[in-house]
């Protein structure tokens, strides 16, 4: 069936496109992007919004950073793909980095994080059944209630999310679910000899931002040791300076990432595994990777794992350059800096509305919480419609788990564009009243 265009604007365009051509897996928030640059995009009518979603933080260096968009091109030009079938000129040095950076012995690369979710995950098992010794089949992972790792079968198989889960089974086993930020909870889980580790995020992101008690991760990560059980931290979006450190799991363990780098490996507490993605390429290009000590990723040998993209030119090229943005432009730091500004400012927001419950974050890693309510002619108020109010005050943010909306700038953001945004976001707070 023809899609007939001509009486319709640019946007409606878009969308009933995709709408008649695309699966309806995901419900967008009715704006079409058409370009970006830095903390900016624009629709395909030309307007100018601020993105405060960040590509679910994959775009920490800003949209369209001009070094990245440089080493793109350059590397197009001379690969892009070489399959791991032979060594490529780049894979060693971007291995070299990335452990450098985060203080690990070992790197394996992947491409989206719910692969290097997998990878962990097949990681864990084999170090339990050769390091460990737990029995053929017979080891677990524990996880948390709330968690979001990902979608493939495996990973939905530890959701606690009915709509991830419905209609997808059977599932794939041997995971425990426990309740997040409890270590009780975790130490009765650990007196399993099976357990091989526990995969969790340092802050549960798609949960809305809920930030566990600040000794929960140190607490976690030495009750796995007792238990010689690995601790996996799943920083695909809070990794990379989003919540003000270069990892999330540093928070709270006595390391402030003072030279921009994961320099103390010794007399604090650290995952054994860390998962990256998102930023590691700067939304460039699909990247992520695995970290691990040699006792750990040892377990891998030749046939036992792979892909066909991982570790390509183009994509290690990217990731270090986007690693070395937010090195050079101090972005952990402004993160830092411009979080604690940023939930002051919704605090105030907080005070003055009763329909605005709380905020809460780390870093540029923040959500606000509505509360929804009806209008007087019966029109739903809620979390979306007061994200089609940022919408059309110039900001974009996105609504989860109904009454919570994200707010995760680009970290090149500066402090004059911050205080415009709270300005934008207090605006449309009164406008929702």
């Amino acid at each position: 069936m023809a899609i007939h265009t001509t009486s319709r604007t640019r946007t409606q365009q878009a969308i009933e496109l995709e709408e008649h051509y695309g699966a309806h897996n995901y419900h967008p928030l009715p704006v079409v992007l058409d370009r970006g640059q830095g903390v900016f995009v624009w629709d395909v009518e030309g307007k100018r919004y601020y993105d405060f979603l960040s590509a679910y933080s994959a775009v920490n260096q800003g949209h369209c950073h001009p070094r990245l968009v440089k080493v793109m091109q350059e590397q197009a030009t001379r690969m892009t793909l070489t399959s791991r079938a032979f060594y490529n000129s780049v894979l060693g040095e971007y291995a070299r980095t990335v452990c450098t950076l985060f203080g690990y012995d070992r790197m394996l690369p992947m491409n989206t994080g719910a692969e290097a979710v997998e990878t962990a995950i097949k990681m864990a098992r084999k170090w339990g059944y050769e390091q460990k010794g737990i029995a053929k089949g017979q080891a677990k992972i524990i996880v948390c209630e709330g968690n979001f790792h990902g979608r493939t079968i495996t990973i939905v198989s530890m959701s606690t999310d009915p709509d991830s889960q419905g209609g997808f089974g059977p599932f794939t086993p041997g995971f425990e679910v426990i309740p997040y930020d409890d270590i009780p909870a975790l130490e009765k889980a650990l007196e399993d000899p099976n357990v091989c580790a526990f995969l969790v995020e340092p802050i549960q992101g798609e949960k809305g931002v809920y930030v566990p008690a600040d000794d929960y991760i140190p607490r976690a990560i030495a009750a796995c040791k007792a238990r010689n059980v690995l601790f996996i931290a799943d920083e695909i979006q809070t990794g990379i300076a989003r919540t003000g450190r270069l990892l999330a799991s540093c928070h709270n363990n006595g390391c402030g990432c003072p030279t921009g780098m994961c320099d103390q490996r010794q007399g604090v507490p650290r995952p054994d595994v860390v998962i990256l993605a998102k930023a590691l390429s700067g939304g460039m290009y699909p990247v992520s990777a695995v970290l691990a000590s040699d006792a750990v990723m040892n377990v891998f040998t030749p046939g036992t794992h792979g892909s066909t993209y991982g570790g390509n030119p183009m994509g290690a090229q990217l990731a270090m350059e986007a690693l070395a943005i937010v090195q050079d432009e101090r972005l952990t730091e402004n993160a830092e800096r411009l979080g604690h500004l940023f939930r002051a400012e919704m605090q105030k927001l907080v005070d003055e509305f009763p329909y605005v419950k709380l905020v809460r974050g780390k870093g540029l890693l923040n959500a606000v919480v509505i509360e929804s309510r009806t209008a007087a002619d019966g029109a739903p108020k809620t979390a979306w419609e007061l994200c089609l109010l940022l919408r059309d005050n110039g900001l974009l943010a996105k609504p989860t788990h109904g009454d919570i909306i994200r707010f995760a700038p680009p970290l090149v953001i500066t402090e004059e564009q911050l205080m415009e945004c709270c300005r934008i976001i207090a605006l449309s707070v009164r406008q929702f009243a």
